[in-house]
C-alpha cells in the first residue's frame, strides 16, 4: 500500500474516532434536555416502566446510528459497545441487554452474526458491574480519569485497596480488546475499527472509554444542577416560612398590648377586641398556605381593621379602590397586615382628627400593584419613592422589614417595599409584584 494512502486511512480513522466521541456527547446532551429523562436519572431505584423508557430513549438513537453505518457507511455513529455497556451501567443488566438486543439486531440481519451476542454481552457486563459497584462511584466516572489513574494504581499497590474507578475504566477497555480480537478473527462477523499499529489501538480504546465517560459526566452534571435547584427552592420556602412566622407573633403582641390598655377603662371594648382577635387567629390557624389570592388577603385586612375600628371608633376611616381584575392575583400571605398596622400605629395614632387609610389595587404591564395610603403624621425620608432601608427598618420595627425581606426572597432583589412620605401629610407604601393568577391556592 502506498505511504500516502496509508496516511490518508489513518487521518480518516482519527476523524472518525473524534466524531464518535462527539456523537456520544451530543446524544447524551439531547436526551438530558427532556425533563422525563432527567427524572429517570435522579433516582437509583427504578421500576420496570422507567427502565423500559430509558432503554427505548437511549436504544432507538443507537439503533439509528448502527443503521446509518450499514446504509450510509457513516462509521462514527455506531456506538454498539459503549452504548450497550453504558445502558447496563446506568439502568441495570436487563435494560443494558435490551439496548444491546436493539443495536445488535440490525447488524445481525446484514450478516454480522457476532454483533447480537456481543452487544447483549456488553449490556450484561455494564449491568453486572452496576450490581456490585457503589452507585456513587459510577457517577464519579469522568473523562478526566487519566489524571487520577496514577493515584489509584499507587493505592492498589501500597494498600491493596480496591479502586472502583480503575475497574470502571478497565471494563470498556477489556470489551474493546475483545471486540478487536473477534474482529480480527472474524472480520465480517463483527464491526470494529481495524488498528494496524499500537497507537491506533490505544486511540480506539480511549475513544470507547470516553464514549462511556462523557455521557456519565453530562448526566451527572444535570443531576447535580437539578438537586441544587431543588435545594434552593427548599431554602427559599424555609426562609419564607420563617419570615411568615415572625409576623403573627408580632401582630399578636401589638394587639394584646392594645387590649391590656383597654381592660380597665373600656372592658366591653376589650372584650369585643378579644372576640375579634380570636376569630382572626382561628382563620390564621386554619390556613397553612404561604400564598393566597388577593381577595383573601384583603379579607384578612378587613378582620384586622374591625379590631382597629373598635379601638379608634369613628376617627378611623378606611377607603378602598379595588380593581376587580386584581382580586385573583396570588400574593404572599399576611403581606399587607404589617403595612396597615404601621400606618395606624405610626401614622394615625398620634394624629389629631380623622385618620384615613386608602387601599388601591391594580394590574399594570404584567404586575400587580398594591398601594396603602394614610393621611397620618408621616415620617422623615431622605428622598421620595425610596425602598425600605436601614432607617425605615429601625423606625418601624420588624413588620416593614419583614415585608421587605419576604418580597426580596420570593421575587428577587428588584422587588421591594417602596415608601413615599411627607411629614405632616401622610405616607404611601407601594408593593409591585409579578402577576400570577391561578384557580387554586399555591402552597410554598
Amino acid at each position: 500500500m502506498p505511504v500516502g494512502s496509508l496516511s490518508l486511512n489513518h487521518e480518516l480513522l482519527l476523524v472518525t474516532l473524534m466524531a464518535q466521541v462527539a456523537v456520544a456527547a451530543i446524544l447524551a446532551t439531547m436526551l438530558v434536555r427532556f425533563p422525563w429523562f432527567r427524572r429517570i436519572l435522579l433516582t437509583e431505584r427504578r421500576d420496570w416502566p422507567e427502565r423500559l423508557v430509558f432503554a427505548a430513549c437511549y436504544g432507538v438513537p443507537l439503533m439509528a446510528g448502527v443503521g446509518s453505518r450499514l446504509v450510509l457507511q457513516y462509521q462514527a455513529a455506531d456506538l454498539t459497545l459503549a452504548g450497550s455497556f453504558l445502558a447496563g451501567l446506568i439502568a441495570g443488566p436487563y435494560a443494558g441487554a435490551l439496548v444491546g438486543l436493539g443495536v445488535g439486531l440490525p447488524a445481525t440481519l446484514t450478516g454480522e452474526f457476532a454483533a447480537l451476542p456481543f452487544a447483549v454481552g456488553c449490556g450484561f457486563a455494564g449491568g453486572g458491574l452496576r450490581e456490585v459497584c457503589p452507585k456513587d462511584e459510577i457517577w464519579k466516572f469522568s473523562p478526566f480519569f487519566v489524571t487520577q489513574l496514577h493515584r489509584s494504581v499507587w493505592r492498589l499497590l501500597r494498600r491493596f485497596q480496591l479502586d472502583w474507578q480503575v475497574i470502571l475504566v478497565m471494563a470498556p477497555v477489556l470489551l474493546e480488546l475483545l471486540r478487536q480480537a473477534i474482529g480480527r478473527r472474524f472480520p465480517t462477523r463483527l464491526f470494529s475499527f481495524a488498528a494496524d499499529s499500537w497507537w491506533l489501538l490505544l486511540l480506539e480504546i480511549a475513544t470507547t472509554v470516553l464514549a462511556v465517560a462523557i455521557p456519565i459526566k453530562i448526566w451527572n452534571s444535570a443531576r447535580i444542577e437539578h438537586r441544587l435547584a431543588e435545594q434552593e427552592k427548599l431554602l427559599m420556602a424555609a426562609r419564607v416560612e420563617a419570615l411568615a412566622n415572625q409576623i403573627n407573633p408580632h401582630f399578636l403582641f401589638n394587639t394584646l398590648t392594645s387590649i391590656t390598655s383597654l381592660i380597665r377603662s373600656k372592658p366591653e371594648t376589650a372584650r369585643m377586641l378579644i372576640i375579634k382577635l380570636s376569630g382572626l387567629l382561628r382563620r390564621l390557624l386554619r390556613s397553612q398556605e404561604h400564598f393566597v389570592p388577593l381577595r383573601e388577603e384583603l379579607a384578612a385586612i378587613d378582620e384586622y381593621l374591625d379590631i382597629e375600628r373598635i379601638r379608634f371608633g369613628p376617627s378611623l376611616v378606611v377607603e378602598k379602590d379595588i380593581d376587580e381584575n386584581s382580586l385573583d392575583v396570588i400574593v404572599p400571605s399576611m403581606i399587607l397586615q404589617p403595612i396597615v398596622e404601621n400606618s395606624i400605629k405610626h401614622g394615625l395614632a398620634n394624629k389629631v382628627g380623622e385618620g384615613r387609610i386608602t387601599i388601591h389595587t391594580s394590574r399594570r404591564a404584567g404586575h400587580a400593584v398594591i398601594e396603602i395610603v394614610d393621611n397620618g403624621v408621616g415620617m422623615a425620608v431622605d428622598r421620595p419613592d425610596r425602598s425600605m432601608r436601614a432607617e425605615g427598618e429601625r423606625d418601624h420595627g420588624i413588620g416593614l422589614s419583614n415585608v421587605n425581606e419576604r418580597l426580596r426572597v420570593i421575587y428577587g432583589a428588584n422587588y421591594q417595599l417602596r415608601m413615599q412620605s411627607t411629614p405632616g401629610a401622610g405616607t404611601l407604601a407601594r408593593i409591585e409584584i409579578p402577576e400570577l393568577i391561578v384557580s387554586e391556592r399555591v402552597p410554598a
